[in-house]
């Protein structure tokens, strides 16, 4: 006996999301998230049931699903989170990667380390509060590191007994706010994460909001930011090369495709060098591939025997940017000791590292008043525009152009430590 047809249609893979979660302190980020595991039957039985044992020692009466993503003990002990604690789970038609980032001031940096490969943002909004200063510094930088988009989600509307009215002036204060900044796509839902109303299901509160889900927002959210129609960008990471009898001439280029697709016999060039062949081979592992596509890690054979190692950047020929020694770039700054001028670093981008020295530093982001003021250096989660003279050149794309391109770290010379986070301007 055949099943109907439609039992026999597999459901929809719309690719993998990754998004972020932020806002204010309490906002009740880390219960939403715990909400959206359990609605999604995403959180194994032991699980449960070690979380509902350190409630109860807490005495508390419900579950405290915020423990699901506070995962360090000292965050369990003063209730809030402290790092960025990363989740995962999955529905029928979609995976999801979550980063919840913390909502205090002083880790600012923690929330440029979230949202910097996010696709989508949710920005928690307490519906008592309504739009606060730290609901603007994370609207701020989710739109500095290039999120595409943002979702405006006003929890605790049970705490303001389910007003239509509170979820109004709240839109009303955000837009006004969001038009000045240049935001654009940002959606906006009531919820209630502790009762569960608008996260997964519609609940029973909230008859007066006609729009989606939280869940059904994700569902139908645009996937990872690169897509094929992005110019190819191959970072060199390893020249492979095995020496034995079976593969004396073997020479292959490993690494990750970061954007476009490649194929082979098509043409393309070796950055910084200039020079120009073609596509051999394409291989994944053993399997032969016709083409590769972003986020595939595969080993590329090039048609000519030329000067290519790791650092080097292969792009289609006629394309491409301009390899530089002078970057201009908005700086995170993820050191207790300043940046200063005077100091020596390591600039940290693709595969390629190169020696660096700060020309200027133009300004920095007071980011309670979001407006530009002069420095002379940036001190710990200050974003400021720097000036970078390199030792060896890049081909850097800009970072509102190409993530993966326009981006790189800041490593202290002296110390090892990543001390920075650019975004190419």
């Amino acid at each position: 006996m055949s099943l109907p047809a439609e039992r026999l249609e597999a459901p929809p893979d719309r690719g993998l999301l990754r998004f972020t979660t932020c806002g204010s302190v309490d906002d009740g980020k880390s219960t939403l998230i715990g909400r959206l595991l359990l609605d999604t039957k995403s959180i194994l039985a032991d699980t449960l049931h070690a979380i509902e044992r350190t409630s109860r020692r807490r005495g508390l009466e419900a579950v405290d699903l915020s423990l699901l993503t506070d995962g360090l003990e000292a965050e369990r002990e003063q209730g809030i989170t402290i790092d960025v604690a990363h989740r995962y789970f999955s529905t029928g038609t979609r995976k999801y990667v979550i980063a919840d980032a913390p909502g205090h001031e002083q880790y600012t940096r923690n929330m440029v380390t979230a949202a910097s490969t996010a696709d989508l943002a949710i920005l928690l909004v307490d519906a008592r509060k309504g739009v606060l200063t730290q609901t603007r510094r994370h609207s701020y930088i989710a739109h500095l590191v290039g999120v595409p988009h943002l979702v405006i989600a006003v929890n605790k509307m049970d705490l303001v007994d389910w007003s239509a009215a509170v979820f109004e002036r709240i839109l009303a204060d955000y837009r006004a706010f969001a038009e000045k900044l240049g935001i654009r796509d940002v959606r906006f839902l009531p919820l209630s994460a502790l009762r569960g109303d608008m996260v997964v299901e519609r609940g029973a509160h909230l008859d007066w909001y006609r729009g989606p889900t939280l869940l059904e927002l994700l569902e139908e959210a645009p996937a990872a930011h690169a897509a094929a129609d992005v110019p190819f960008r191959f970072p060199v990471q390893w020249v492979c090369r095995p020496h034995t009898d079976a593969h004396h001439d073997f020479r292959g280029l490993a690494g990750r495709v970061e954007s476009g697709t490649i194929a082979v016999g098509d043409s393309v060039r070796v950055l910084p060098s200039g020079l120009v062949t073609q596509v051999k081979e394409l291989r994944l592992g053993d399997v032969a591939l016709r083409e590769a596509s972003s986020a595939q890690s595969v080993m590329i054979r090039l048609a000519d025997e030329i000067d290519v190692g790791r650092g080097d950047l292969l792009v289609k020929a006629g394309e491409g940017p301009e390899p530089t020694r002078a970057v201009d770039a908005m700086v995170c700054w993820l050191s207790e000791r300043p940046l200063s001028r005077s100091r020596r670093y390591v600039v940290r981008h693709t595969t390629r590292e190169t020696k660096a020295q700060v020309a200027e530093i133009a300004w920095r982001v007071d980011l309670a008043a979001l407006e530009q003021v002069p420095a002379d250096g940036l001190a710990l989660n200050d974003i400021g525009r720097v000036s970078l003279r390199l030792a060896q050149p890049i081909a850097a794309d800009r970072y509102a152009d190409n993530r993966a391109t326009g981006a790189f770290i800041v490593v202290d010379e002296a110390t090892n430590d990543t001390v920075g986070a650019g975004m190419i301007l």
